[in-house]
């Protein structure tokens, strides 16, 4: 048995804050994926411990069947990975956002969705003026990037500034936790408001501004941590070879600490606009050689940040018109069986524009599996389903029982 989880970022939302009675999933014309779950099974899976944040971080490496509270060490630290940085020993690693502040609140976590060159330029520019042998900027994707303190201390309370869109900056800055951390703290603080002088008329957000768009005028480190230990999906469960295709620097590496290959997809954006015929492609071909693929894509948990209902439809029915029918038909051909999942991460209600820590529905088919009552896939109707309600390391292993 092969094993494919298709992963559609913070797909789901909240049914009891829609006023009429449908959330962007309920509402989505998905016929491919309620073909699976009225022939398989369903269920809902927390993935959020009740002491972590509702981050992407937490939730995919539970997804995954790890146990979160014993490995996660902050998600710039798992992003490393995926761009090459090798943290050694008291390394403090954060995801360092470029952000767009105006009127001294946040005004949005992505710059607009500034574009990797432009960002590459800030980030060279944030180098020249504040890098040394104990600070680094390193370049990631779109508007998150990668902060090294060498010594660092992660006795820090960072905010997520994703969870702050609005909120004012200087009741957000980071702060320590104790003693042990004011150094670290301070200089946060310090790189933060000297970005703010360095950044604001960098030609880079000049033409941005000319254009009309958010300049991306601060950094915002967040979610410190150190190099994580984990086991890889080999050590854990037995997979012997798997892939992980994502546009996301994050769930990149969480592929590389699971021992997984990172596939990357040309056109690949993690918006709305990726590629999912690409995507779609590619992870069947993963199937071909590999035992397990994880798929993940973006759009929807981007367009719940956005508050964009019908965006979020949309990228719902893209992931079911234009990836689980091309692998639906693609699987039904090969000689060895495939178990599919299909699941988010977490929600990402499109009226809270955040993440929140409430329990995904999920389904899982392959052939020869006794289908439950559910007949679609959706918030309400998962909750019949003979899974139940699953903690985080159990999917996993429901997963892999299929043989």
């Amino acid at each position: 048995m092969k094993y494919i989880v298709i992963l559609g970022d913070g797909m789901s939302d909240q049914p009891e804050l829609e006023h009429n009675g449908l959330t962007p999933l309920m509402a989505a014309h998905i016929p491919h994926i309620d073909r699976l779950a009225a022939e398989g099974r369903s269920g809902l899976l927390k993935t959020i411990p009740e002491r972590l944040h509702p981050g992407s971080e937490v939730a995919n490496l539970a997804v995954l069947g790890y146990d979160v509270e014993a490995v996660f060490e902050g998600r710039g630290v798992i992003e490393a990975a995926s761009i090459g940085v090798n943290l050694e020993e008291g390394d403090l690693g954060l995801r360092c956002n470029l952000i767009c502040i105006s009127d001294e609140k946040i005004k949005n976590h992505s710059s607009g969705h500034i574009s990797t060159a432009e960002a590459d330029e800030l980030i060279q520019t944030l180098n020249a003026a504040f890098g040394n042998e104990k600070v680094h900027f390193y370049t990631g994707v779109s508007y998150r990037h990668l902060l090294v303190i060498k010594g660092g201390n992660k006795s820090l309370k960072c905010a997520p500034p994703h969870d702050y869109v609005g909120g004012v900056v200087n009741e957000l800055l980071p702060t320590s936790t104790n003693s042990a951390g004011d150094e670290t703290a301070k200089l946060l603080v310090e790189l933060v408001t000297k970005s703010r002088e360095l950044l604001e008329n960098h030609p880079v957000n000049i033409k941005r501004k000319s254009e009309g768009k958010d300049p991306a005028n601060s950094i915002w480190p967040w979610s410190p941590g150190y190099k994580p230990s984990m086991k890889t999906l080999k050590q854990m469960f037995g997979i012997q070879s798997g892939a992980v295709i994502s546009a996301v620097d994050l769930i990149q590496g969480i592929g590389v600490y699971a021992g997984l290959e990172v596939i990357k997809v040309e056109g690949a954006t993690g918006l709305y606009d990726t590629n999912y015929e690409g995507k779609a492609i590619a992870a069947f071909e993963q199937l071909k050689t590999k035992d397990f693929v994880y798929l993940h894509i973006e759009a929807s948990d981007e367009a719940g940040h956005e508050g964009d209902y019908d965006l979020k439809l949309r990228t719902i029915e893209y992931l079911d018109h234009r990836v689980v029918k091309y692998l639906v038909e693609q699987i039904s051909r090969m000689d060895e069986p495939v178990a599919i999942a299909i699941l988010p991460d977490h929600p990402t209600p499109w009226k809270l524009k955040t993440h929140t820590r409430d329990a995904v529905p999920f389904l899982i088919w392959y052939p020869g599996i006794t289908p439950d009552e559910v007949t679609q896939y959706d918030e309400i109707a998962a909750r019949k389903g003979d899974y139940g309600i699953l903690e985080s390391h159990q999917f996993m292993l429901e997963l892999l029982k299929a043989k």
